[in-house]
């Protein structure tokens, strides 16, 4: 990954030619943010690394390398403290110059990112089970694209399976003189009188009903299965509930301001599945285990016992896992890929696991990395799985309403115009900040009144602050403001300290594929900022030398914050 604001980078070349001059050899430099502000604002611990190798104590060794250091104008202290720990403090002077520099773009990479995010279900409502998903695949998208990869993404719609059949099966009973399902008609199927509010109650009723009947289950496990052998009718039915529920999929990603390259699912590989089964018998990896087909995935290093993956079912039925490694299939048959990201519950890891061992197993994927991105689970206030008042499963758009609303509640009265616009925007990056301040993998309690609070770590304080900084460039419009001249003490120097950060943290959340990094620092950038403010009047500083570095300083914190508030699909409103 190249970065072009290495700040760290530069110091780090800095301590490698110090140790160079002084006759030794660096396996690896890494310097880190300093715990202790009054011995330095960053360390370096080689010292002690080298000390078995030359024989010499470690604090000898730091000490000569010290003294290379403070010749050097970019530092304006370098002490050793401990047993061997090299302190640093930056000169303002270099903070100037490498602030000035302004340069936060990537350069593009040949590197193909494929992203499997947000997993909607045809014919059923969105819940909130389908947030994380979305939120945290939609954001590293646009990580990627920032840092200079190419992304697809698709939200690998699942439409294909038994809740197709459930909801199928349910129609035939209560409308059994619909076309679609008179085997001997043979004529064009007219528009079926079918509406998402239809089919948001009747998949619930269905699949209670098939846990109580069996018979029920029975019909629907063979309606399933006459839908993925596309019989005449039947097929055509699903194509127009296909429809009508992807449109409104999209239209509640577009709410949640998630995009998609790509609105496969499951369906769309079912036309290579024979040739991948035709494929997988010429390796001879297929085994029959009570007569389903079966291949064993596990491996010498495995620490726990990893069940074979079933590929066919004893009645010759395919599974998710069969479309899924058939979806593999077809993806690298059709696209250039270097890496497969999957986001998924972190529940599901050993599905994918099963899946990634037989594309490997079976050499459909060759040096294309498949990487499966769990996460944890939203829960309500009380820490339980988000229900509604009457104990139901929230569905998504019930939450967008509940957090649209809390935010119209509280927009400042004095706003008059678009003040539906502008909630709609606040309630999003709510929910956004929120579901992605944790570490992904952590389950979270989504607290309403503290998460619309413009205290604290929330999307609302972000965003005023973002706004209010945009309204002081705004008022100094007739002020000159090209770059950093000098740095008057504490609060703007620290504000300069944490945007050299800004390349580890960028780095750090594309490494670990998790967003909090950035959230956290949007947090700690915009409160500095916000502290910096308090104490100094930008607009009435008499020193014109300062007011145009404060001026200029605060232009590229506003610019930052856009650019990590767009990484995380969140956009900022002219005012709130």
């Amino acid at each position: 990954m190249i970065f072009i604001k290495k700040f760290y980078h530069i110091i780090e070349e800095k301590i490698n030619e110090a140790f160079n001059k002084c006759g030794y050899n660096l396996n690896e430099c890494i310097v880190n943010k300093s715990n202790r502000k009054d011995l330095g604002e960053y360390q370096f611990n080689g010292a002690m690394a080298l000390a078995k190798e030359y024989h010499e104590n470690p604090v000898d060794i730091a000490n000569k390398v010290v003294n290379v250091l403070n010749e050097d104008q970019f530092f304006q202290d370098v002490n050793v403290a401990g047993p061997g720990f090299i302190n640093m403090t930056i000169s303002n002077e270099a903070l100037i110059n490498f602030t000035n520099i302004d340069d936060y773009s990537y350069p593009q990479n040949n590197k193909t990112i494929f992203l499997d995010y947000g997993g909607a279900n045809v014919a059923k409502s969105l819940h909130v089970g389908h947030l994380r998903s979305a939120n945290i695949g939609e954001a590293l998208k646009r990580l990627c694209n920032y840092l200079g990869y190419k992304t697809i993404s698709d939200t690998h719609l699942g439409d294909f399976g038994r809740p197709l059949g459930l909801v199928i099966l349910e129609l035939s009973k209560r409308y059994p003189d619909w076309l679609f399902f008179d085997k001997n008609y043979n004529g064009k199927y007219p528009q079926a009188p079918i509406t998402n509010a239809l089919l948001e109650e009747v998949y619930p009723y269905a699949s209670s009903k098939a846990k109580e009947d069996a018979d029920y289950l029975k019909e629907a496990q063979e309606m399933t299965t006459r839908l993925q052998n596309k019989d005449k009718g039947i097929y055509d039915l699903w194509l127009q509930i296909m429809e009508i529920s992807k449109k409104d999929i999209k239209r509640i990603y577009d709410n949640l301001n998630t995009e998609f390259d790509l609105y496969k699912g499951e369906s769309d590989a079912t036309y290579c599945v024979e040739d991948l089964l035709k494929y997988l018998d010429t390796l001879n990896i297929v085994e029959e285990s009570m007569g389903a087909k079966v291949i064993n995935v596990s491996e010498d290093a495995d620490k726990k016992e990893i069940p074979p993956m079933l590929l066919i079912k004893s009645d010759g039925g395919i599974l998710y896992s069969t479309t899924e490694l058939a979806t593999i299939y077809d993806r690298m048959n059709n696209y250039q890929i270097d890496e497969i990201w999957y986001l998924s519950d972190k529940r599901q890891e050993l599905h994918f696991t099963q899946v990634f061992r037989a594309a490997k197993k079976a050499n459909i994927v060759k040096d294309t990395k498949l990487i499966f991105v769990g996460f944890g689970t939203m829960n309500g206030k009380d820490g339980k799985p988000f229900k509604t008042r009457d104990g139901g499963v929230m569905r998504l758009e019930g939450l967008l309403s509940l957090v649209n609303d809390e935010c119209l509640k509280r927009l400042n009265d004095n706003i008059s115009d678009n003040r539906d616009s502008i909630a709609h925007d606040i309630s999003i990056a709510t929910i956004k900040y929120a579901d992605l301040l944790p570490n992904r993998e952590t389950d979270y309690n989504f607290d309403l009144d503290k998460f619309c609070d413009l205290d604290g770590k929330t999307g609302p304080f972000i965003l005023y602050s973002t706004i209010r900084m945009k309204s002081l460039l705004n008022k100094a419009q007739d002020i000159s403001y090209h770059k950093l001249i000098k740095i008057k003490g504490e609060s703007d120097r620290e504000v300069i300290l944490k945007l050299n950060d800004l390349d580890n943290i960028l780095q750090e959340a594309f490494n670990s594929k998790s967003l909090n990094a950035i959230t956290e620092y949007l947090y700690e950038l915009t409160t500095l900022y916000n502290r910096f403010y308090s104490e100094n009047i930008i607009l009435k500083e008499k020193d014109l030398e300062l007011q145009e570095s404060w001026l200029y300083l605060t232009s590229i914190v506003y610019k930052i914050n856009l650019i990590l508030l767009d990484i995380l699909a969140i956009k900022v409103p002219d005012k709130m």
